[in-house]
Formats: C-alpha cells, structure tokens, sequence
C-alpha cells in the first residue's frame, strides 16, 4: 500500500511540474518578447522593434507592461517616421496610464511633439490631485486639481457607502482646482469615513472618470482662554502720596523770625529786659517742628483719576471675557474636520 501510494504521488508530481513548466516557460516567452523590443530598439533597429512591441501586445501583459510596450511602439513608430502610427500608440498609452509622462531630457523633441498630439486627441483626466486639508465645518473646503486633456462636460462628486453628493461642475478643457466644503446639503459636516472624490468627463459617447480617496475625520475645535488683563493695559495705583511740602518750614522760619524781631525790640524798649533765652529756645523748636514736618513723608490718599481708570479696565475686561465665553460655547459645537487622501485609485475609462 504505501509503495502504491508513494508512486502515486510521484507520478502526480510529475504530472504538475509537466503542466506549470508550459505556463512558465510561455510566461517567460512573453516577458522575451517585450525584452528583445527594447534590446531592438536600443540597437536602433526600429523596425524590427516595431514588429517586436506588436508581437508582444498580442499576448498576456500586465498594465505596466502594455504601457511600456505602447510607448515602445509610439517611440519605434516615430523613428521610422509613422508619425499617425506613433499618436496612435501613444493614445493607447495614455489611456492605459493618464498620467504617463515623457522625460524631455531623454526623449527627442520630435517624440515629444507627436505624444502631445496624442494627448490633445483622447480624452483623460490627469494629475488628479486633493490636499490634506484641516478646517473647520462651514469654514474652508479641500482643493481638488486636475487636467482635462479635451473639450468636455466636467462633473465632480464625492461618494461614500450611502451618500453622493456634488461638489462642482465645467465645461472645458485644462487645469482645474474645485473645491469640497465636505458638508451635506443640510449645512451639516459629511460624516467620518472613507469617501471618493469622483471627476468623470464626458465628450459625445466617450467618458472617463478618475478619482481619488479621501480618510475624513473629526476632531474638536479649540477654545479661547479667558484673559487675565488686557494686553497693552495695565492697572494704575489706586493709592498715592502728595509731593512733600515746604510749607510747615516755611511756618516756622516765619514764627521764628517774628520771635527773633520782637524780642529784639522789647530789648531796646524801656520796658525792661525779656526772656531773651526762652524766646530763642522757643524760635529754635519752631524752626526745628517746621524742619520735622516738611521731611515727613505725607499721608496717602485715594488716587481718584486712577480708580476711576480700573473701574473701566475691569468693566472692559468682563465684557472681553464674556464674549470669549459666547464664542467657546459656540465652538464647542461645532466640528473640526481632518481629511487625508488615500493611496491612488487607478483611473478607468
């Protein structure tokens, strides 16, 4: 039994590796056939290039491969000058890769031109593009550019699993930016997921549509902070102290000098001798009260001008503070939106 069954699962080994070697070995002639176009091609023998490229097109091909052997068809077909051959080619690469580009600084200026001209002759959308973009709902909107390649009927929409909603739309040809504010028709935000922003472009019986997906997420709007002062403004002393005063001085040097005369005449009268000591004891304590007095600092008082300046820095600065409240309230309300675009779709004609 178990020889019988070891040669059974020879024999099934045998049996298999018979049937992928043919698929390998067609697969290997097919990824040959596109190789000796290019090595053709390199060796400038342009014809035989030509024959190669279509040989290889009529097999199995990934989409990577069909481009490079359009292009490698449009480019022999210029050399050898088939210049209808060539756009012909260059169309089918186009369609096969929108945004296909020549390097100018390797591709001659004549392949350049017949490329362009395929390019003015189908119909693509090009360089789709959308910017990350944060803002506010109701506030801002993501960019959304792109090329259309001919004269056409531009319809841009933004889908997701239940909804479709149009964001714009043009008739022409060229570059274009629109704009999605990501909002239902409500006014509301779109809600958080995975949508597509499609642009179909449609010409007589001929429509092609790009898209690009877009990550859209919410967050919250910040708030404001409640101020402590005014910037710019500041609180004045309520409290001040008035600038020293000569004046008790002066009091007592008149005082003293009054007592100094009068003394001076009662000595010359006949009314006999006065306290002339007690007299100038007395001057003396006046001069020297007068002296204490001036240098005292004064007394503080209620600095008025500057009370009356914070009753209006405060009412200033609650009325501020309420408005920072009304607009935090309303903040938190609304939706801050974050969208991100994902890898790239393929376009599709």
């Amino acid at each position: 039994m178990r020889s019988m069954t070891g040669r059974r699962l020879v024999l099934l080994m045998v049996c298999c590796g018979g049937a992928l070697a043919p698929r390998q070995g067609a697969a290997q002639a097919r990824g040959n056939t596109l190789r000796q176009a290019q090595d053709a091609y390199d060796a400038l023998d342009f014809s035989r290039a030509a024959v190669l490229a279509r040989r290889a097109l009529t097999e199995r091909l990934s989409a990577a491969d069909q481009t490079h052997a359009y292009e490698l068809l449009g480019f022999s077909y210029s050399a050898i000058d088939s210049q209808v051959k060539a756009v012909d080619a260059f169309k089918q690469t186009i369609l096969l890769d929108p945004d296909h580009q020549l390097d100018p600084n390797k591709v001659s200026p004549k392949i350049t031109s017949l490329f362009y001209s395929a390019l003015g002759q189908v119909l693509v959308v090009r360089q789709l593009r959308v910017d990350s973009a944060r803002f506010v709902s109701g506030q801002g909107a993501v960019p959304i550019r792109f090329t259309v390649t001919s004269p056409a009927r531009i319809r841009v929409r933004a889908v997701n699993a239940n909804t479709s909603l149009a964001v714009d739309s043009a008739v022409g040809t060229g570059q274009y930016t629109m704009r999605w504010p990501a909002q239902l028709p409500a006014g509301g935000p779109v809600s958080a997921g995975t949508w597509l922003l499609i642009v179909d472009a449609t010409a007589a019986q001929t429509t092609f549509s790009a898209s690009q997906a877009v990550s859209v997420s919410y967050g919250t709007v910040d708030t404001l902070p409640h101020l402590t002062s005014l910037p710019g403004y500041k609180e004045l002393p309520e409290i001040e102290y008035p600038p020293p005063s000569w004046r008790p001085l002066g009091l007592s040097f008149l005082l003293a000098s009054g007592a100094a005369v009068g003394a001076y005449t009662l000595n010359n009268s006949a009314l006999g001798s006065p306290p002339t000591r007690e007299l100038t004891v007395a001057a003396s304590a006046a001069l020297l009260t007068g002296l204490i007095m001036t240098l005292r600092k004064p007394a503080p008082r209620p600095a008025e001008a500057n009370i009356r300046y914070n009753r209006l820095l405060h009412e200033q600065l609650s009325r501020r503070n309420a408005e920072i409240a009304t607009e935090n309230a309303r903040r938190r309300q609304q939706v801050m939106l974050a969208i991100v675009p994902l890898p790239r779709e393929t376009a599709t004609r």
